[in-house]
């Protein structure tokens, strides 16, 4: 069976993987999100559950939000030596959400007005700080603030997954997240067809 894994850090990215993933994979591809308990839990668990994995056909992708950590690049070096502990390096990719994954929302407005019922939020887009949401200390705090509390967690990512623009690129990390998903389907694509039994 062809398997994306997506290795998580918070149950708020499996909500919007789960709307997400089926706007943008092959229905061949059987989709498994795995939500950890924050960063630590993530890659104290990391090796021992890409080792637990025997499926051949799968690929992994690993991601976490920056929040505070100083150098995106050295965060995302570490997470490709926990995949490389387990022997997944060569299956595995790592994606990293500058600051954290409501950076993506903020880089498309418009997502976040359809996804919460709001309206007048777009208008917003241009203006400085959101046009680089990234570049923002806390994008979580920045949503919860313009959408005056609307914005929850879980739910509200849920909702969002249906709505975010597959084609935008104000935000790197939501760019870089997509193209891998499909770099790691077309890599599960090209895989020989399991013999029938």
């Amino acid at each position: 069976m062809r398997e994306l894994v997506l290795l998580l850090e918070e149950r708020s990215a499996k909500a919007m993987l789960d709307a997400l993933l089926p706007r943008i994979l092959d229905p061949r591809i059987h989709a498994r999100t795995i939500a950890f308990e924050g960063k630590q839990d993530l890659e104290r668990q990391l090796p021992r559950k890409l080792r637990g994995y025997v499926n051949p056909a799968a690929r992994f992708l690993v991601l976490r939000d920056q929040d505070s950590a100083p150098d995106c690049l050295a965060l995302k070096r570490d997470l490709v030596d926990l995949c490389r502990l387990a022997d997944k390096e060569a299956v595995s990719l790592v994606r990293v959400a500058c600051r954290e994954l409501e950076a993506m929302y903020l880089a498309d407005l418009q997502a976040v007005e359809a996804a919460l019922g709001l309206k007048g939020l777009a208008r917003h887009q241009n203006t400085a700080k959101f046009r680089q949401p990234e570049r923002l200390e806390s994008p979580s705090r920045e949503l919860t603030q313009l959408t005056r509390g609307a914005y929850q967690k879980v739910g509200s990512s849920r909702h969002l997954g249906l709505h975010l623009d597959l084609a935008n690129e104000r935000s790197a990390s939501f760019k870089h997240l997509v193209r891998g998903i499909q770099r790691l389907q077309a890599e599960l694509l090209a895989l020989p067809d399991a013999p029938a039994l």
